[in-house]
């Protein structure tokens, strides 16, 4: 009888967090969507900025214990709500090396962490592609992106002082990316598309949006030059 009361309550307890975690993933929804369409650096994109990092943030938070309580096991979402903290806090940390151009030690940790993280991304996608589980190229797709900004992070970190714009350009690409997770939640758990196309479309057209900027920004600094 007790064990079956402590079973009850456990998954009111998972109820409300899920409950939590999707009332902030939304949050991070709209207002990610709205600092994409507002002006860049208006005050109404800092506010959007600022409330979509508080609602991911804390989503992702949320999601880490509830995809190790029984019954929710999900090594995945548990990696991906990692993937999707280290981009909003790299995203906002690049905004303040801006104006500091110094990096602090926790910078490397997150860095760091996503390595690691990314390393066990890519060794179990490895595992999953040669055992012809389709889950694999998920993990193979999200641990190499992952590990790709990790090391572009590091490589940035020893030349900090001459970074220059790529500074703006690597926050765009950790805020839009952070928002990326967000769209695909929506269409993985929101909508139940949850085969390849619903994981992956997001990336691509995020992927798009993000060499646009880049090359919006490439052209202004050579006009700003002639």
């Amino acid at each position: 009888m007790n064990r079956q009361l402590n079973l009850k309550e456990m998954e009111e307890t998972i109820k409300i967090l899920i409950y939590i975690h999707a009332f902030f993933g939304g949050i991070g929804l709209i207002t990610g969507i709205g600092s994409v369409i507002v002006k860049k650096g208006s005050l109404a994109h800092k506010r959007l900025g600022k409330l979509f990092s508080i609602g991911m943030i804390t989503s992702s938070l949320v999601s880490i214990p509830v995809s190790w309580m029984p019954n929710h096991e999900n090594l995945f979402l548990f990696l991906i709500g990692i993937f999707t903290i280290y981009l909003v806090l790299t995203g906002n940390r690049a905004l303040s090396f801006i104006s500091a151009r110094q990096v602090k030690w926790i910078d490397k940790v997150i860095s760091g962490s996503m390595f690691l993280f990314s390393v066990i991304m890519i060794s179990i996608g490895i595992y999953g592609t040669l055992n012809n589980l389709s889950i694999g190229i998920l993990y193979l797709f999200f641990g190499g992106i992952g590990f790709f900004l990790a090391i572009n992070d590091f490589r940035l970190y020893k030349n900090i002082k001459n970074a220059g714009n790529r500074l703006l350009m690597v926050h765009i690409g950790k805020m839009v990316g952070a928002l990326i997770a967000s769209v695909t939640a929506f269409i993985v758990a929101g909508l139940g598309i949850g085969n390849i196309i619903g994981w992956l479309l997001p990336t691509i057209i995020g992927t798009i949006y993000i060499i646009y900027w880049r090359r919006k920004r490439r052209l202004n600094s050579t006009k700003v030059a002639i």
